[in-house]
């Protein structure tokens, strides 16, 4: 059923729901009441924007057509958004008619995070096991060159929830068995919920490995990211996965991206590395956050990862309340739509450099930024290292290595 006027909002750390409150669409607003129960628990979902309090809250229209940003957070973007779209199409539903709560209840429990949204409109199918990656990458261009796919309601199963513009799908894995299923809420023992990624129909061939060579740099760099792994099919081809942060194992955590929590448009972002280092600190309220967020903006800006909008940072926080910034994750060679930097360094998007990197370190009063860039740099430097060792082909090895050292 489309069409919702009112739905409820929970929020699930350990298989209880938590009544969070309701959305109300009226007259083209989308409001919102935190439920009693839950002010007197003392956790705030949406520290800037979502105060906690007993009124009816609206936002603005833009930039998340009427919703706060902790519920935007929810709703699927690029590849989620085009299957659910192409879904409702092949269904005869006129996708102008669907609204953003009837986006949230198409979410329902099978979001990123903690929320949860009442009605939900479809139950996720489970499926025992998959068997043919590359038949699944294959179909995944076939719906982005505007066809038709046969899989698409397998598609839509595995990779709706998900955010980002790439191809993915949510699974569950064992790594012990090396064995993959999907669609379990509530996991078998020795399993974990992981993403596997695609490639786009832009990217180069060999994406995965240079994004696996990325995630080895970023860990000896000092960054914190979540064990990622590269998944190899029958063909031998290669895929990028990574373990899910917001899940361990059956227990869940509330995510928020800097986008939701600051209400700001990635696409149209006026974000600054300081911007995220203030709100980190106002959140975590420990000075290591500011040095956190140095060492990320050091690998962006030297290891040219452009696509460095405020959608790919994220916090997260756990059933006490308690604020972390999250694991950094779509570390790769980029260079953005625009070719500029996504997040601006101390106001400088364009060629920003160790000049703005000890501006923004001065600023914060960072202790010595110098010894963290170097750090950083100097793991760099052995950029064809880590591309030998993850596969990367010898023409992406080459033209990345001419940028990077």
């Amino acid at each position: 059923m489309i069409g919702n006027t009112k739905i409820s909002v929970s929020i699930c750390f350990d298989l209880e729901e938590i009544k969070v409150g309701e959305l109300v669409s009226d007259n083209k607003r989308i409001y919102f009441k935190y439920d009693a129960d839950f002010i007197e628990l003392g956790i705030n979902i949406s520290p800037f924007k979502l105060p906690i309090n007993s009124k009816i809250q609206v936002t603005d229209q833009l930039p998340f057509d009427g919703l706060f940003g902790v519920f935007a957070d929810s709703l699927p973007e690029g590849w989620g958004k085009l299957l659910l779209d192409r879904k409702l199409i092949s269904k005869g539903i006129p996708i102008v008619d669907i609204n953003p709560l009837d986006r949230l209840s198409f979410v329902g429990e099978h979001g990123m995070g903690a929320l949860i949204y009442r009605p939900n409109i479809e139950e996720q199918i489970i499926t025992e096991s998959i068997h043919d990656l590359d038949k699944l990458a294959h179909e995944m261009n076939v719906i982005l060159s505007g066809t038709s796919s046969d899989l698409l309601d397998d598609l839509y199963e595995l990779g709706g929830a998900s955010g980002g513009a790439r191809p993915k799908i949510l699974i569950a894995y064992n790594p012990d068995t090396d064995h993959i299923l999907t669609g379990y809420p509530i996991l078998p023992k020795g399993y974990s919920h992981w993403i596997i990624k695609f490639p786009s129909s832009f990217d180069r061939i060999d994406i995965a490995e240079i994004e696996f060579a990325y995630y080895k740099m970023a860990l000896n760099a000092g960054l914190t990211m979540s064990q990622s792994l590269l998944f190899k099919s029958k063909s031998g081809k290669h895929y990028f996965g990574t373990k899910r942060f917001d899940r361990i194992h059956n227990s869940r955590l509330h995510l928020h991206s800097a986008a939701g929590l600051m209400h700001d448009n990635f696409r149209l972002s006026t974000l600054d590395y300081g911007h995220l280092m203030d709100c980190a600190f106002k959140l975590e309220r420990h000075v290591s956050a500011y040095e956190n967020i140095l060492r990320l903006a050091t690998f962006n800006v030297f290891a040219h990862n452009r696509d460095d909008h405020s959608k790919n940072f994220s916090f997260l926080m756990d059933k006490q309340g308690t604020w972390k910034f999250a694991p950094v994750y779509d570390l790769t060679f980029s260079s953005s739509g625009h070719g500029m930097h996504s997040t601006s360094v101390a106001g400088e998007s364009k060629q920003p450099g160790t000049k703005q990197l000890l501006e923004l370190a001065n600023y914060f009063k960072i202790q010595h930024p110098k010894r963290i860039i170097q750090e950083v740099r100097d793991v760099l430097t052995s950029w064809k290292t880590y591309a030998d060792l993850a596969g990367v082909e010898s023409d992406s090895k080459k033209l990345i290595g001419k940028i990077l050292i």
